[in-house]
């Protein structure tokens, strides 16, 4: 009976945190592994029947049936699997969250490559932009051509796979014996582009993943159902993850191992391994090996979205630089593919050195990556050695420096940049699984107070700037804001409007960070509830489209520009938007506002523009002004947020949300803690103030040392106004306990100055969530209207003033003072 009463218990217990729509614990979602297994077991059954079919027809699949098996790619190996690799990131299970993540991308890809197959027609005479070699159209070529880029990817995937089986032994046995079987698959299917025979190991292979990935999903299936493993093959490791070593003492003792956010799966291995595929790609492409960028401009794309999510979830779980980090990196690979594409689709000339020569954009990418190189100072010696590579990576997309063999040097700097990806992405599974550095890392380079004090030293050369820093908990998109548009508006710098090559190169590399990725910033801009939400990012990746559209795609999509009154009548009405921003940025800071201004500038340079009167040197100096605020107030907000001190001034806010003249009340828990403060009331404001406490009415007493005893302490000046101090007793038991472990607390209404009263707890996050580290939700607030003000400064002699009439009605006030003086007297 006592078991059945306990088991009872504990069904009631977790029925009422399931009740709850939001927050409850990772332990009590379902399985979302079992989809995961799922969706490589359907996508490689399909393939294995296409393979079987090809080897013994002779006959590859082609049309409508090899887009239809792309099509069904796409959605079961990768949008069902996206979806299993988000449900896993959010039961804090590192490993299976990055593998199905992985694959996702991989299903997809591979997906996207039949369809480009038959959709792809080459060119008559097509350069490729590294040998310079013309090639004739003609199917073979065509096919050959994305069976190339196709082998890049597989390869890639190939090493990925690889890890994640051999991490994945750690775990369980079936997840090592899929992720074996999809390793070997790509081998095969790598080799079967070019020879028919590998087709059918492939499919064995493809077979074996239908039957683990079968028998996993059932497995697991049961787990979730019974709440116990009732079939083998999970529970148990192939082998211990310690056997793979010793914690390091330097490492183990330096790494950040803070777990910041529980609910969420660690995301940097995700982030390394995309980056992995994307330099390898790239590498195969420079050297040589892939005639046109075709399908690794697919491949990078699809691949740079799970490094998205690796910034998106960094962000959830709290981490600014990595949010920051995975963030820009996605952001770079996308810009580089599609600016080969670009080259290779819309450039008809051979002679483009010229023209890239003039672009600078690449120069942002390798100030930015110095930035994101200078605050990883204080984390171990894998991640600064990894963001250096990043920066010579950085530095060898750039057209301006004059090196022979531009591209050999890119392609060496992706192999020597996959190598130490693949090394961080093996690194950071085993060590996130072991929940300590088995797999060597190195110790900290410098320690966080000493990278402060030189990030602070920054001070000594600025200008001293009145007023408080203006620091948010929500501030961690501000760094990918100021990059986005910094990198947009560096790349928009044009020396003449005569050189349609550059003008269509420029297209990628301003179109996707400062419209494209930014719409991404605003996502997470909400998350949080800031006070303005997406509203500033939003506007300006507005304005960055509207510019490509009309700058740098006019001449392709035929724009006349004796025709563009519709850009005329935007240009004004986004000059009338960003005033209204500007107003919102003397909210922020000083940056902010800055950066505000000269966008005000830049949009009536597009407002001449399409007058046809641009002076082309304002626009030039404005964009330059542009962009290096913006690469400030990048460096200042990473900087800033990682360390939650203004280590770098971006200067105070013009416009407060508070009036410092407003004066802020105190709470405390019951009168007989005011008593043991023994301040010089009469016996009429006491006898008042029982009456009155707790509940919804405050009263104003004049202030003195007596307060300094209470706790308030150096906040002396802070609170009340010089004269006097509004006292409220709450009568909220939690409130109340609070105050009872802390002493009297300081407490303003939770909505900004001058606005409606917050009611529900959805009010104040979307209100104020930029400024509280945490919101303890009630749901819906008891009392809709805001609590009653009594000045009591004159009470002994014998009159009382009611400044504000709230929850407590004044009559009713009135009459308890009345009763309370006539029983004093």
């Amino acid at each position: 009976k006592t078991e059945l009463s306990l088991t009872q218990n504990i069904s009631q217990i977790r029925s009422k945190i399931m009740a709850s729509t939001e927050g409850f614990a990772a332990v009590f979602y379902s399985e979302p592994s079992v989809l995961g297994l799922l969706a490589n077991v359907i996508s490689a059954f399909l393939v294995c029947l296409q393979n079987f079919s090809s080897a013994q027809s002779n006959v590859q699949p082609e049309g409508v049936e090899n887009i239809l098996a792309g099509v069904h790619l796409i959605l079961i190996g990768g949008l069902s699997q996206l979806l299993a690799g988000l449900l896993t990131f959010r039961k804090y299970d590192h490993l299976g969250g990055t593998a199905f993540l992985a694959f996702a991308g991989l299903w997809s890809s591979y997906g996207a490559t039949r369809i480009i197959s038959e959709a792809y027609v080459l060119p008559g005479n097509v350069t490729v932009g590294l040998s310079n070699v013309s090639v004739p159209a003609s199917l073979d070529t065509s096919c050959f051509s994305t069976r190339e880029g196709a082998v890049a990817g597989l390869v890639a995937y190939i090493f990925i796979s690889f890890i994640l089986s051999f991490c994945s032994a750690t775990v369980n046995y079936i997840m090592p014996f899929v992720f074996g079987a999809i390793t070997l698959t790509l081998v095969f299917e790598a080799v079967g582009l070019f020879a028919q025979w590998a087709l059918v190991v492939s499919g064995t292979l493809e077979l074996a993943i239908v039957i683990g990935g079968l028998y996993g999903a059932i497995a697991l299936l049961f787990k979730g159902i019974t709440q116990r493993y009732v079939l083998p093959g999970f529970g148990n490791p192939l082998f211990n993850v310690l056997l793979l070593g010793s914690a390091s003492r330097s490492s183990s003792k330096n790494v950040r191992e803070e777990k910041k956010n529980t609910k969420y799966a660690e995301p940097m291995a995700l982030g390394n391994l995309c980056d992995s595929i994307s330099s390898f790609i790239f590498s195969f492409y420079c050297f040589g090996y892939m005639c046109n960028f075709y399908v690794g401009a697919v491949w990078v794309s699809i691949n740079s979205i799970g490094q998205i999510l690796s910034s998106y979830y960094g962000y959830l779980r709290g981490d600014v630089y990595y949010t920051t980090k995975s963030g820009v990196h996605s952001l770079f690979w996308l810009v580089m593919s599609w600016e080969e594409f670009t080259l290779m689709v819309f450039i008809q000339s051979n002679n483009v050195q010229l023209s890239r020569a003039g672009m600078v954009g690449d120069w942002f990418f390798l100030a930015t990556a110095c930035v994101i190189l200078l605050m990883s100072f204080n984390r171990d010696i894998l991640e600064v050695v990894h963001n250096s590579l990043f920066v010579l990576l950085t530095v060898s997309t750039i057209p301006q420096i004059p090196l022979r063999g531009g591209y050999i040097f890119w392609g060496v700097a992706c192999s020597i940049y996959t190598a130490t990806s693949l090394y961080a992405t093996f690194a950071s599974l085993v060590n996130s699984v072991a929940e300590k550095a088995l797999i060597p890392i190195g110790a900290q380079v410098m320690s966080s107070s000493k990278l402060q004090k030189a990030l602070m030293s920054t001070q000594s050369c600025l200008p001293k700037l009145g007023g408080k820093p203006n620091l948010r908990p929500s501030d961690a998109p501000n760094a990918l804001f100021y990059i986005c548009n910094g990198l947009a508006a560096f790349s928009a710098l044009q020396g003449t409007l005569n050189d349609p090559i550059r003008q269509h190169l420029s297209i990628p590399t301003v179109l996707i960070p400062g419209a494209i990725f930014q719409l991404y910033v605003c996502r997470i801009q909400v998350q949080r509830g800031r006070r303005f939400g997406s509203v500033l990012p939003f506007c300006y990746a507005a304005v960055w489209a509207t510019w490509t559209w009309l700058r740098f795609a006019g001449n392709l999509l035929n724009i006349d520009p004796r025709n563009d009154g519709g850009f005329t009548a935007g240009a004004v009405a986004f000059l009338v938007v960003n005033i209204f921003l500007m107003i919102l940025a003397s909210y922020s800071n000083l940056v902010l506002l800055s950066l505000t201004a000269v966008m005000e500038v830049l949009i009536v340079c597009f407002l001449l523009f399409t007058l046809e009167s641009l002076p082309v040197p304002l626009e030039i100096v404005m964009l330059t002004i542009f962009s290096i605020l913006c690469i400030y107030g990048a460096a200042a907000s990473l900087a800033n947020c990682i360390f939650g001190k203004e280590l770098i001034l971006m200067g105070p806010s013009l416009l407060r949300d508070r009036p410092q003249e407003k004066p802020i009340c105190i709470f405390i828990s019951n009168v007989d803690q005011l008593r043991a403060a023994a301040p010089p009331f009469s016996p009429l404001l006491w006898e008042f103030m029982e009456n009155v406490y707790p509940g919804g009415v405050g009263c104003i007493v004049k202030k003195g040392d007596w307060l300094k005893t209470l706790g308030v302490g150096d906040g002396y000046d802070r609170v009340g106004t010089k004269d006097s101090i509004m006292i409220r007793v709450p009568d909220q038991t939690i409130t109340v306990h609070l105050i009872d472990m802390t002493g009297p607390l300081a407490i303003t209404s939770a909505n900004p100055s001058g606005e409606t009263d917050s009611t529900h707890h959805d009010m104040v996050i979307s209100r104020l969530g930029h400024w509280l580290d945490g919101v303890l939700c009630d749901g819906q607030s008891n009392e809709v209207v805001a609590s009653t003000v009594v000045n009591c400064t004159k009470i002994d002699e014998g009159d009382i003033t009611i400044l504000r009439e709230g929850c407590v009605p004044a009559a009713k006030v009135m009459h308890i003072f009345e009763r309370v003086k006539n029983q004093i007297v």
